[in-house]
């Protein structure tokens, strides 16, 4: 246990520094350092490559690599050295940075980025900075287009006493080049920094990142958008919890109205199925290892809202989310096999090494091969976002060393545990015949109605995450994120409920399964919305960042099953203990 403890520790120290935000002081004339990032096409904010993939200028010893954390790896980001010379408040005009002689590849490289409307992103100070490298201009009479490289950069900077609160960078649209294969030349890059002093302190000095997405009358919009989906789903929800409670409200007074008369009445309805709700589905194993990982994926989204709430994930902590996500992940390990297990034991199962063995992979295994794939297509293309061999190493040594023996301590906990079923009514050998069903009671129909509710809860939020995650904007106001999160679960619990009395009303017997599916269509929907996204709200193109933007949402949706499932099969569970515990079965 000790090893364990230290380990723990050790994977939290390493979330802290992904987390830590020092306050840097300077003096004036220090040097100080502008690292730069990546380019890549605006379009696709995924697919991003090396600085100095292009032809711009590199210091003279060559471009040092920084040296970055899990996080930051993790986000792509590959921050190397410039040979820009930027010292605290001082400011110069015009310094020649390099000239260089472009050759044909390098003129096909800047054409081909130009056109692709490619960006590029740096560091000063830990605060990011962005620019176009270059633009294009179209003769309206003739249709021909040029095709222009800035080679000019202007860098605006805030400060506060010894402290820099705010970088800007443009461009001089007087100092451009053409570019064409047709005409080789030597181009000049120069650059100018001025610095400018504000009373913005360095403790709010990544407000403007906050604030860069929503502005004030975005933000009403989309509060009142928010609370108006909101209440729109908690009516509808209202109002199919006043049916449901008085169908019952009735089901009991006639089922207590039998029972006190004496009489031999036929049973009908759910009570009809006393001998066989409780009867196990098939494939225990399995439903147990889905309830047990979809356990683990609530408790991540909760610590990260936690985490969220306080103030962790700051605009631009490079990584930030992604490091907690993993050591997260690895540490709640336990959780996922000991309700897995406890389940599973509930279920009659004895196959304990079997149980271990699904829970640990019924997550990872799918996860993996989505990123052997994607990572493959990221090397193929040279990207910053194929990660390297050392930090895939890493991180698993974190699912050898972590993950699967914390998995393997929760299932022990589990099989040694004194768990037992308990069921309100005895099952009957034999199972009761289901009567035939219409087509709109089928398992695909049921997790269409399931699904499309909880969905219309989040649809509005979707966008913002989306734009966030797949483009260039920022996502910072959390509170109204998890407050949608909640509205979710309730309303996932509630609709997995209602279909699973509804489902016992016409005597079918087979809700365990079926439970767990309504729940998680949710995740269905929101893959549905993925490709809605794609190709009507976004402009991304192109194989890889077709690949990562359906490669990684479908591992996502894929949590959003399980836990969303998992939070519909408990419920429905309680709800069934509680209705059969309320009536004399014999």
């Amino acid at each position: 246990m000790a090893h364990f403890k230290a380990i723990q520790v050790a994977l939290l120290l390493l979330l802290g520094a992904s987390l830590s935000c020092e306050a840097k002081s300077h003096t004036v004339g220090e040097d100080i350092q502008l690292f730069a990032n990546k380019v890549g096409p605006f379009k696709n904010p995924t697919e991003t490559y090396r600085f100095f993939s292009l032809p711009f200028c590199a210091p003279k010893d060559g471009p040092k690599d920084k040296l970055e954390d899990l996080g930051e790896v993790l986000e792509g980001d590959r921050l190397v050295s410039t040979p820009y010379k930027i010292k605290f408040r001082t400011n110069v005009s015009n310094v020649e940075l390099c000239s260089k002689s472009l050759t044909a590849s390098d003129i096909d490289a800047l054409l081909e980025a130009v056109k692709a409307d490619y960006y590029f992103q740096m560091y000063f100070d830990d605060l990011p900075v962005w620019g176009f490298i270059g633009k294009v201009e179209k003769n309206i009479k003739t249709g021909v287009r040029k095709y222009y490289l800035f080679t000019h950069f202007h860098f605006e900077i805030s400060f506060n006493d010894d402290k820099v609160i705010e970088i800007n960078v443009s461009s001089d649209p007087d100092k451009t080049e053409e570019i064409s294969l047709e005409n080789l030349k030597t181009v000049s890059f120069s650059y100018s920094v001025n610095w400018l002093p504000t009373r913005i302190t360095y403790e709010h000095r990544m407000d403007r990142y906050a604030k860069y997405s929503f502005l004030p009358q975005h933000m009403e919009i989309h509060w009142f958008s928010i609370i108006n989906s909101c209440v729109t789903v908690l009516l509808l929800t209202g109002f199919l919890a006043t049916i449901l409670l008085r169908v019952l409200k009735n089901d009991f007074l006639k089922y207590t109205r039998d029972d006190e008369m004496g009489q031999e009445q036929e049973e009908t309805g759910w009570k009809y199925l006393h001998g066989d709700v409780f009867r196990f589905p098939k494939n225990t194993n399995l439903l147990a290892a889905m309830i047990g990982a979809g356990v683990q994926m609530l408790s991540i989204a909760l610590l990260v809202f936690g985490m969220a709430l306080v103030g962790m994930f700051y605009p631009y902590n490079r990584g930030a989310l992604l490091a907690a996500l993993i050591v997260i992940y690895a540490l709640t390990a336990s959780i996922a096999s000991y309700v897995a297990g406890i389940y599973y034991k509930k279920f009659g199962g004895t196959d304990w090494v079997n149980n271990v063995l699904l829970t640990s992979c019924l997550f990872c295994a799918p996860t993996l091969g989505v990123f052997a794939y994607l990572n493959t297509v990221a090397i193929f293309y040279r990207s910053t976002a194929a990660l390297p061999f050392g930090t895939i190493c890493i991180i698993v040594l974190l699912w050898a060393l972590v993950t699967f023996p914390l998995t393997v301590v929760g299932g022990i906990a589990a099989k040694n545990s004194k768990a037992e079923f308990n069921a309100p009514c005895r099952t009957t050998k034999l199972p009761r015949d289901i009567p035939p069903l219409p087509w709109y009671r089928t398992t695909f129909m049921q997790m269409l109605m399931a699904g499309f509710l909880p969905f219309s809860a989040i649809y509005i939020e979707l966008y913002y995450i989306f734009a966030s995650i797949w483009g260039h904007k920022v996502y910072t106001i959390y509170s109204i994120l998890f407050i949608v999160f909640i509205i979710l679960i309730i309303v996932t619990s509630f609709i997995t409920i209602a279909l699973t009395y509804f489902q016992l009303a016409v005597e079918d017997h087979r809700w365990w399964w079926r439970s767990f599916l309504c729940g998680g269509s949710t995740g269905l929907f929101i893959y549905g919305y993925c490709f809605y996204y794609y190709f009507i709200r976004s402009e991304m193109t192109g194989l890889m960042q077709t690949s990562f933007f359906f490669g990684y949402n479908a591992v996502v949706c894929y949590a959003f099953f399980l836990m969303l499932g998992s939070v519909g099969f408990i419920s429905s569970l309680t709800f069934v203990r509680h209705i059969y515990r309320a009536i004399k079965c014999e």
